[in-house]
Formats: structure tokens, sequence, C-alpha cells
């Protein structure tokens, strides 16, 4: 193990690696893929002063992901505004039931098909419209959708139950696809940057994650009216909807992030010689901007393929169990009657803790970095947690029709199972995730972020889906 700060890095063309060591070596030659870059004398690469650069990027990964766990996580509210009807019962009643009950179903097929058809047209998109356009149009649209939907919050809709439905959806589709792009375009573009610039990023989304859990406990816990409490809720994704367009404006006039914004000169990927990228007085704008043709996909699905399965099976992993297995595991005590083994049980064993597991192992990413992009030792550690899909199955989980016998008798396992889940899913996921804009030329590393984005999002697909099986076993 071997912990690392950003001083100990050299800067390559499109890597950053550590001081040559025997153990290490083979790590270091995955990132050497280019020679040496070094700067000329005009063109110094300046310091990231007070971490400005990395405290952006770790708001953007917040505000990329915080509207939407918000949009999920207010489940009170959805089933108030879809259920509630102020006039007596109609015909249309056990209609709206109906879509009460199927709500979930509804949101996630509305969540995810956009999402991979908005990261094909992402890619498609690349080197076709600068990434500065695609990131602040999909910011002002995320922006635009959370103030209609903070705005019906308090709008009667018992009278129009049905469109407001169909709207909640649309809305959470236009969401989706347009939070898909930001996240990827921004995670793309930082594969120009030194690794912690994409670490703060992914951990920017964990810490929105963990915050939305947070103010699910304290709704939870305190909150007299639903109503209030998710006009709360979507007006502080509004808040950072808008700092995080604040916040990408910001980042061209620091002269850290200019520094890696340069532009990358359009090279052939079959290996030959890129133009010089310290070329004098160069126009500061977005990588990937300078050339009009679709990034070649095969070299680097070749490129990634080792990091893209470990980045599917993990999250494969992951959403095989999480929510769906975690959030009905009761605590054993439930008989009591007490309100941490009714109440806040699970809230407080699956959704906290996992999201706040999560978001620990992203960070340590920012101080060690091992096992590396080649090394076998990675993917042995993602087959691995493979082992944690028993471990949760026979722990309380109910109801069981199938599977009777309860194997972990005391509250404290499902505890250290998720610890143990969330951790190894954000410290191997985020390696994966930094390593792979890495092994590619430069020209191809914000098409590189877009593609492992399309692994994430497979890896969730597979696992939700194979979920419901998992579920009907037990």
């Amino acid at each position: 193990m071997a912990i690392v700060s950003e001083d100990d890095f050299h800067q390559s063309s499109n890597s950053t690696y550590r001081t040559a060591s025997s153990s290490l070596r083979a790590d270091q030659e995955a990132l050497l893929e280019k020679l040496l870059d070094c700067p000329p004398p005009g063109l110094q690469r300046p310091k990231d002063r007070f971490s400005g650069t990395y405290i952006i990027f770790f708001g953007l990964g917040i505000g990329g992901l915080l509207p939407w766990n918000f949009f999920v996580t207010a489940q009170e509210y959805w089933i108030f505004k879809l259920s509630n009807c102020s006039s007596p019962a109609t015909v249309e009643e056990p209609k709206g039931s109906d879509i009460l009950n199927y709500f979930e179903s509804y949101l996630a097929v509305a969540s995810t098909v956009p999402s991979v058809l908005c990261l094909l047209v992402n890619f498609l998109l690349v080197n076709r419209v600068p990434i500065h356009v695609r990131v602040l149009a999909s910011l002002t649209v995320m922006l635009a959708i959370f103030v209609v939907m903070t705005v019906l919050v308090k709008v009667d809709t018992s009278s129009w139950t049905h469109s407001f439905f169909a709207v909640t959806i649309v809305c959470m589709a236009i969401l989706s696809g347009t939070s898909t792009i930001f996240n990827s375009s921004v995670f793309g573009m930082t594969g120009s940057f030194p690794m912690r610039n994409s670490q703060a990023l992914i951990s920017g989304g964990a810490m929105g994650g963990t915050l939305s859990a947070v103010a699910s406990l304290v709704d939870l816990a305190g909150a007299s009216d639903v109503t209030d409490s998710t006009l709360a809720f979507f007006l502080t994704a509004d808040v950072f909807l808008a700092l995080c367009i604040g916040l990408y404006l910001l980042l061209p006039r620091l002269d850290y992030a200019r520094y890696y914004m340069r532009p990358v000169w359009p090279a052939v990927f079959s290996g030959e010689e890129q133009l010089p990228q310290d070329f004098p007085n160069p126009p500061l704008v977005a990588p990937g901007s300078s050339d009009s043709q679709t990034p070649p996909l095969l070299p680097i699905l070749k490129k990634t393929a080792g990091l893209g399965f470990c980045i599917i099976y993990l999250l494969f992993i992951t959403s095989l169990v999480f929510p769906a297995i975690l959030s009905n595991i009761e605590s054993l005590s439930k008989g009591s009657g007490s309100p941490w083994s009714t109440k806040f049980f699970v809230p407080l064993t699956t959704f906290l803790l996992y999201n706040f597991a999560d978001l620990c192992g992203r960070q340590i990413t920012a101080w060690i970095q091992v096992p590396g992009p080649r090394s076998k030792v990675l993917p042995g550690l993602v087959l691995l947690r493979t082992c944690l899909v028993p471990l949760f199955v026979f722990c309380n989980y109910q109801p069981r029709v199938h599977l009777h016998t309860v194997v972990f008798q005391s509250d404290v396992y499902p505890v250290l199972f998720t610890s143990l889940l969330g951790l190894s899913n954000g410290y191997l996921s985020t390696l994966a995730l930094i390593y792979g804009p890495k092994i590619v030329p430069r020209e191809l590393a914000e098409a590189t972020g877009v593609v492992m984005s399309f692994y994430m999002c497979l890896g969730l697909v597979l696992g939700s889906a194979c979920s419901a099986l998992l579920v009907h076993l037990i």
C-alpha cells in the first residue's frame, strides 16, 4: 500500500504517475503512453492555489447528482401528491392507486433509458459541440426542470393527478438525460487534469448522495408537513445547480485550470506523433473541441476493456443488493417497537451508512492509489465482492419465502456488511474511473470519460434488472 500526494507526481502529456520503483513500474508503464511533457519557460505548470480547482470539481460533483438524489429521495412527497385528493372519491381513484403502486418502476425506466441514450449522444457530440456549451446547456435545463418542480410543490394537483404524474415522469426523463450529459462531459474534461481532480468530481457525487440521505433522515425525524420539507429539498437543489453554473464559469479563470484546458492537437491513434502540446500562445479552449470528427470508439474500448469490466461488475454487485435487498433487512429487535428498530433502522443502516462509506472509499483514493490500472489485483478485488451477496441474503431479510434460515442473528452484521459494500464500491470504482482517461492519448481523454460513464450505466442497469430475480429467489 502506498500513500501519495500531488507533490510526489510528475506530469506526462496525458497521465499522472509516481516516481519509478520496482514494485510500481508495471503500473507506471500503463500510465506512461506518451513522452514526458516538459513545458517551455513561457508556459510553466502553475500550482492549484488553495486547492481551488479541486474544490470546484468537488462542488460540480455534488451539484451533478444532488438534484437527482433529492428527486428520488422525496418518496413521501410523491405518495402525498399521487394519492392526494381534496374531493370525494371518484371512479378514477383506482387508476391513481395503480400509478402510485408502480411509480418507482416508472421512475426507474424514466431515469435509465434517457441516461443510456444521452451517453450515446454525448459521445457523438464530444468533438462537434464545445464542452462548455454542453455543460452550461445541461445545467440550465436541469435548473429549469427543478424550478418547475419546486413551483408545483405548493400547487394543488388533486384534480389533475394523472397529468401531474405525466409531468413528473417527463421531468425525470429530461433531468436524468441532462444530468448524464453534464456528469459525463465534466468527467471527460477531468481526463486532461491530474487524477486528483477526477477523484474530486467522483467524491462530490458521493457527497451528494450522503447529503440527500441526511436530509431524508431530518425530514423523517421532525417534518410536520411533507410539502414544506420537499420545498426545502427542491430549493436546496435549485441553489446547488445555480452554484454549479457559477463554479463552471469560474473554472477557466484559474491559472491551474487554464493550463490543463489548453487545446489538444489532433493525432492519429495508430501511433503517429502529436504536434507539440505546448505550442506558443495556444487559445484557451476546452480539450477535444478542435476536432469535428467522432472519436474512434474501438481503440478506446480496447484500451479500457479491463477497467470497463471492473466498473461494470463492481456496480452490478452493488446495485444487485442496494437498495433492493438492504432496504428490506429488518432489525432483529423490531418487535420491541423502539424508534431505532422500526423507524430509523433502514434509513440509517442502509441509505446513510452506505452513502457515507461510499464517500469515504472515494476520498481515500486522493491519498492511496493502489492497485494500478494493469494490476491483476484490481479485478481480483472486484470479483471478491461477490461474497457480499450471500452475506446480505442471510441477514434478516424479510419477507422470506424460499430461504427461511437467517444465519446472522445480530443487527451488527448488516451494519458491518453495508460498510464493506460502500467502502469497496467507492474505492475500487473511483480507481477504475480515474485510470481510464489516463491510459489513452490526451485527445481521447474526454471521449474515454464518456465511455467510462457508459460502463457505469451498464453495470447499474444489469444489477437493477437482476436484483428483482434475487428477491424472488429469497
